[in-house]
């Protein structure tokens, strides 16, 4: 069931964001002092993975790298400035969650605490009844042994023992 709906929110949160990672995208191409920005990250990016990709695939490492073309530089990390929001947007989501459904679990485990000592608190006044009917039974079971007396003074003990000060 839960999953579903996870997948449910992640699309949403996905197709929600994504119009504001377009306008990001259109907007980092437009700006000088970011379009240089982002040709920097772009070209940084571009020389790491590609070094990775050498590696990995077992090609000599030596060798110089091209740097992107300014365009494809700027679409790259244009690309790339989109997905980051898209991902942000998603991670808040996620944390959102995590503190929503940890928030419920403690008020759970708060009222589960709260039912314990509840039941606690019977548990103990139900064994002072018990000790206190003990107690009345032992008296009846002396006065049984005196006869008539015996049980006209047990009720007067136990009626002074019962009734409120």
């Amino acid at each position: 069931m839960i999953l579903p709906v996870a997948k449910l929110g992640a699309l949403a949160v996905k197709t929600f964001s994504k119009p504001i990672a377009n306008r990001i995208k259109k907007e980092a191409t437009h700006h000088p002092k970011f379009r240089q920005l982002i040709i920097n990250l772009a070209q940084a990016n571009h020389r790491f993975t590609t070094q990775i990709q050498r590696r990995i695939y077992g090609h000599a490492t030596d060798v110089a790298i091209r740097p992107l073309n300014e365009e494809k530089a700027v679409q790259v990390a244009a690309d790339l400035a989109g997905e980051l929001f898209v991902f942000s947007v998603a991670g808040a989501a996620l944390i959102f969650e995590v503190q929503r459904s940890s928030r419920s679990e403690a008020r759970k485990e708060e009222s589960r605490r709260q039912e314990l000592e509840a039941m606690k608190r019977r548990d103990e006044e139900l064994a002072r009844e018990v000790e206190l009917l003990r107690h009345r039974v032992e008296e009846l079971g002396l006065a049984k042994g005196r006869g008539l007396t015996g049980i006209r003074q047990t009720r007067t003990t136990v009626n002074e023992s019962t009734r409120p000060s």
